[in-house]
């Protein structure tokens, strides 16, 4: 069974060379690789349309214009040919063996499980220039856990097909685009579950600026927005979204403006209570006045 990996990637010259080596590097062999480059001027575009001239299973698409993350994601999505696809992101690597064990597990749910699995994700191994870590993850997640945290990460593995009946990824989305695209995976094709493997090496530096999110409370708000809007039914829905804007991951200043938008959702006695916890710490934390 042929495995499509999409890269999108800007401006990372250094950084995709070895998200592609990891992938080029495979254990399994039946592998294509689509790069989507966006637009970028560091001499990305000339390394890539090398590589795709020296090793068959390269595709290279070069956008003259940058289109965003998401675009270039539907691009390589909708130009693969695997049956089934993942993705990584331009900063990260893949271990040597996680395509193959994505391909044997999925052989093993096919046969074995009863219920509709939508994808596979694992575990990762964050990273930073100083250190590494292993972060775990549950064993199983279905749709409505998604509003509580991205329980999945930022890759799956999953058959062409959902990819594509899901719809793919929202360009409009600010931030938070795979969190979006995976539940309507989810909503669509049942749980997603666990590989319990950790083959996937996430790049966990905060202190970089070329992250979408870093610093940016009002594009995660944004997404927030956009991602109630879609799939938010009740007021606790609502609530477990914007709990997720002020997690320690991002660890945005709490206002009280935020805490009383909070409060107006709706009754939620034990989500009063996180969100005055994160407030009064991010208030004695923090060098600057929150309150303003």
């Amino acid at each position: 069974m042929l495995v499509s990996v999409y890269i999108p990637t800007k401006n990372r010259l250094a950084l995709v060379k070895e998200a592609i080596k990891s992938v080029l590097n495979q254990s399994y062999p039946e592998i294509e690789l689509l790069v989507v480059d966006d637009g970028s001027s560091d001499g990305t575009p000339d390394y890539l349309q090398g590589l795709a001239a020296s090793d068959a299973r390269v595709k290279v698409f070069l956008n003259s214009l940058s289109q965003g993350a998401c675009h270039c994601r539907n691009t390589a999505i909708n130009a693969a040919t695997g049956d089934f696809i993942t993705g990584l992101d331009d900063d990260d690597e893949f271990l040597p063996h996680r395509i193959q064990s994505f391909v044997e597990y999925w052989r093993f749910l096919q046969a074995y499980e009863t219920t509709p699995i939508s994808c596979i994700y694992t575990h990762v191994i964050g990273r930073t220039p100083s250190s590494s870590r292993r972060l775990s993850k549950a064993s199983k997640t279905d749709h409505n856990d998604l509003m509580n945290s991205n329980c999945l990460g930022n890759q799956v593995f999953a058959p062409r097909r959902h990819y594509l009946e899901a719809g793919g990824f929202d360009e409009a989305m600010p931030a938070w685009q795979d969190l979006e695209f995976f539940f309507r995976l989810l909503a669509k094709f049942g749980t997603a579950r666990l590989l319990d493997l950790h083959t996937y090496i996430f790049e966990e530096d905060m202190g970089r600026t070329d992250r979408i999110s870093v610093g940016r409370k009002d594009k995660v708000m944004a997404a927030y927005s956009r991602m109630a809007s879609k799939h938010a039914t009740t007021a606790l829905d609502h609530q477990k979204l914007l709990l997720q804007v002020f997690n320690n991951y991002y660890n945005f200043p709490i206002t009280l403006p935020d805490v009383i938008h909070f409060m107006q959702l709706g009754w939620w006695p034990r989500g009063y209570k996180e969100m005055l916890r994160r407030y009064w710490t991010r208030r004695r934390t923090q060098a600057s006045p929150v309150l303003r």
